[in-house]
Order: structure tokens, then sequence, then C-alpha cells
């Protein structure tokens, strides 16, 4: 059974810093993507970054705009883990921050944490 579980969610004031870590298993073979995603109360999930599988030979990450320059993803293979360091939190960073995971082939995530809660306030 694939299971991601996320960790590292937390308060933390605005300026600070956090990492979230997603640990797989279940899976395979190293061959998915992995996202991270975030919803807000009152509003749509969106993307906030993913990493191109492990499988891949070009290791590639995406950030979306509202988070370029302050959020870096990692991914650690022999852990199966996956990473977001969040710099530089701003309180519209609050939401809950899931993982997520696609098998290479497929067209979209199949696979979900259960979320961890990020608020940031002073």
């Amino acid at each position: 059974e694939v299971q991601l579980v996320e960790s590292g969610g937390g308060l933390v004031q605005p300026g600070g810093s956090l990492r979230l870590s997603c640990a797989a298993s279940g899976f395979t073979d190293d061959d998915y993507a992995v996202g991270w995603f975030r919803q807000a109360p009152g509003k749509e999930r969106e993307g906030v970054s993913c990493i191109t599988s492990a499988a891949s030979s070009v290791r590639t990450t995406f950030y979306a705009d509202s988070v370029k320059g302050r959020f870096t993803m990692s991914r650690d293979i022999a852990k199966n883990t996956v990473y977001l360091q969040m710099n530089s939190l701003k309180p519209e960073d609050t939401a809950v921050y899931y993982c997520a995971a696609q098998v290479t082939g497929t067209t979209r995530y199949d696979y979900w944490g259960q979320g961890t809660q990020v608020t940031v306030s002073s």
C-alpha cells in the first residue's frame, strides 16, 4: 500500500522558517514525481512546487511564483523522503500543506498525504 506522510508543520512568526517532510512508502520503484500543494481556509487548493521523478536523468523542480526564492524542494532518494524548506514565511503562506505523488506515465497525482498545518502569525 502506498503511503505519503507529511510532517514538520507548526506555528511560526512572519519571516521565520519551517521544513516540511514527506515520507513515501509502498512504491515499487522511484519513478514518480512529487508535488507540494496547499489549501488555505475558504480557498482552492493550489500547487506550490514539484520535483521530477528520481528515475529521471534530469532532476528538475518547479515553483509557484508566490514562493519562488523563498521555498526550496529537495529529494533524498535513500530515505524516500521529499522536503520543502520554507524561508521568509508570510501570513499568506498559512494553509494545510499536502504532498502528492504522480507515477510516471499517469496523468494526475493519485497518492496524497494527510496534510500538515502551517500557520504564520505573530
